[in-house]
């Protein structure tokens, strides 16, 4: 039975309905509250969390839950509850079950995976035994060692979530590496992906043949002094230490013919209480697609309306912090952003990772290229941008199996950045063609185009002559 309950319903739960749900385990059980009141936790008698619950979400977004969930949602906007259960407490997994279930019968609505809240019973919890602190401390943390924060997921989709988010943020603060556990045919977000820092953070996939591997290098893993480790290639020599790589890993390469065109650029704007935030995610995402994001959040799902007012205030209010935002878009094409704003000694700094899904058949616009890196460095403050086509799902989510890298198709140096160079060295290139100026004749951005075939990875080779030459090396 999966640990994450999820009730969708069209009206937001009221505090008896609250009420209601949290006496699924009887009146005998103790209710916490954790995040200044956002979290909610049905505990055992001796105060350690069995189910915690997140403040309720109005989602305010289309798509969101088919996107995250594989599941039908509402008519937005709808109310988005979220109910975690202690792992491996059968208990904890029913009582959080039947929070959901009973949530979605009082105030009208579905319940996520439809399996696990089958039941509006009162759940019995006697002699039951919970994870002592500080394992169970951090509602979304499974297990906790000197090394890493361990998270057991069981979702279609990972996605940053709030509980997920939290623990990134714990981990981080404590020096720990953050490990996702799922199941085979789990897939992560970009918002995940793009969030996941280095070793000893990674995506541990369990797989009936070889036990554990990662699900984005498909190295083999065990578990080993306090963390998943990779298991050494009985073929390794001290001059080569590889790793065994899982079979289901390498299974099923293929062609599909979907496409990403993945996009990443960074602005950086003079710092001024006038300034407007989000205008280059924008900028991008009508060149490509027509129009703008559908929606924005702090978390996923993403449940706001898109709204470069309501984001500024945002990014403002936790300033001198940075601002993490994602972005998402329409289910008719799909796109998803992560957004880091921050403020630093050249002003304000906005990092975007984006990408645009196409399916086989649909033409990447190339002209929208060109136009939405045009618009970065006129309108937009550009610094750099990298442009590279991918052969990845069109919905953007990320298996747990080899996808192959992206390979370049475009790079663009700001203006302010072409007129640092020495010289002409900017405009003096090893690629076969000159790059095209962007921008005002006086003070252009250069635009250097690449093959982009994603069957030649040599377009790397070019790229990285181009970033040896760019840095005078």
């Amino acid at each position: 039975m999966t640990k994450d309950v999820i009730a969708l319903t069209k009206k937001m739960p009221d505090p008896l309905t609250v009420l209601a749900g949290l006496l699924s385990g009887g009146p005998d059980l103790l209710v916490g509250a954790e995040g200044e009141g956002a979290v909610v936790q049905l505990c055992d008698q001796q105060g350690r969390p069995l189910v915690s619950v997140e403040a309720p979400l109005l989602v305010q977004v289309r798509g969101e839950a088919e996107r995250l969930l594989g599941a039908q949602e509402p008519e937005v906007p709808y109310w988005w509850t979220e109910a975690r259960a202690t792992t491996g407490v059968q208990e904890a997994e029913e009582l959080a079950g039947t929070f959901a279930a009973r949530i979605a019968t009082l105030v009208g609505g579905t319940a996520w995976p439809p399996q696990a809240a089958w039941s509006m019973a009162v759940v019995k919890t006697d002699g039951m035994t919970v994870a002592p602190a500080p394992a169970a401390a951090q509602p979304a943390v499974d297990v906790l060692t000197d090394k890493v924060a361990v998270i057991i997921q069981d979702r279609p989709v990972v996605a940053m979530t709030a509980w997920l988010s939290d623990a990134f943020r714990a981990a981080g603060n404590a020096g720990l590496g953050l490990q996702i556990v799922t199941p085979a045919g789990t897939r992560l977000s970009p918002a995940v992906r793009n969030s996941l820092p280095g070793w000893p953070s990674r995506w541990v996939v369990q797989d009936d043949r070889d036990g554990y591997y990662d699900g984005l290098t498909g190295a083999v893993l065990q578990w080993s002094n306090g963390l998943f480790a990779t298991v050494e290639s009985v073929e390794a020599t001290p001059e080569d230490p590889r790793t065994s790589v899982a079979a289901s890993f390498r299974e099923g390469i293929q062609d599909t013919g979907e496409r990403q065109l993945a996009i990443s650029f960074r602005t950086v704007h003079p710092a001024d209480d006038r300034l407007v935030l989000g205008g280059a995610v924008e900028a991008v995402w009508r060149e490509v697609t027509g129009e703008p994001p559908a929606g924005w959040g702090t978390e996923e799902p993403a449940n706001l309306p898109w709204s470069l007012r309501q984001l500024t205030d945002v990014a403002h209010e936790r300033a001198p912090e940075p601002t993490w935002l994602v972005v998402v878009g329409t289910p008719e094409r799909p796109g998803l952003a992560t957004v880091r704003i921050t403020r630093t000694k050249g002003g304000v700094e906005e990092d975007v990772t984006l990408a645009f899904g196409y399916g086989p058949g649909e033409q990447i616009p190339a002209d929208a290229v060109v136009a939405a890196a045009e618009s970065l460095a006129t309108r937009h403050d550009l610094q750099s941008m990298l442009v590279q086509i991918r052969r990845a799902r069109r919905d953007l989510s990320v298996p747990a199996r080899f996808e192959g890298p992206g390979v370049p198709y475009a790079f663009v140096l700001g203006a302010e950045e072409v007129r640092e160079m020495p010289g002409d060295r900017a405009r003096r290139t090893p690629l076969p063609q000159a790059p095209r100026e962007l921008g005002p004749k006086t003070r252009p951005a250069l635009y250097y185009a690449f093959p982009g075939d994603p069957s030649d990875l040599s377009g790397w080779q070019d790229f990285e002559r181009l970033m040896r030459h760019l840095k005078g090396d």
